[in-house]
C-alpha cells in the first residue's frame, strides 16, 4: 500500500516537473507566428522599425562592453555617463538661452536705433 502511494507521488511529481514546462513550450507561439497574427499595418510598421531597433540594441551592447572595461561596476559607470549627458544637456540649454538673450538684446538695440 505504501509503495503504491510513493509510485503515484513520484509519477505525479515527474508529470508536473517535466510536463508543465513541456506544455508551456508547446503552447507558446514563436516570433514568426506572433508576427503573422499582427494586422497588416502593424506588420508594416514593425518591418520599418526593425533596422532602427537593431541599431539601438547594437549601440546598447557596445556601451555595455565599454562600461565593463572599467574597474567600477557597470551600473556606476552607467550612472556617471547619464549624469555627464545631463550636465551636457543643461550646458547646451544655457548656451542656447544666452545666445537667444543676446540676439534679443541686439534686436532691441536695432529697434531703438531705428526709432531715433
Amino acid at each position: 500500500m505504501r509503495t503504491i502511494t510513493w509510485v503515484k507521488m513520484l509519477a505525479s511529481g515527474g508529470l508536473m516537473c517535466i510536463g508543465g514546462p513541456a506544455l508551456i513550450y508547446y503552447v507558446t507561439p514563436t516570433e514568426e507566428e506572433l508576427f503573422l497574427r499582427y494586422n497588416p499595418d502593424l506588420q508594416r510598421r514593425s518591418l520599418e522599425r526593425r533596422q532602427e531597433k537593431q541599431e539601438e540594441f547594437d549601440g546598447f551592447v557596445t556601451r555595455l562592453k565599454e562600461y565593463s572595461k572599467s574597474d567600477k561596476p557597470i551600473w556606476t559607470v552607467w550612472e556617471q555617463e547619464v549624469e555627464k549627458k545631463r550636465q551636457l544637456g543643461i550646458q547646451q540649454e544655457l548656451d542656447r538661452r544666452k545666445a537667444s538673450t543676446a540676439e534679443a538684446e541686439t534686436r532691441r538695440q536695432e529697434m531703438q536705433n531705428s526709432l531715433r
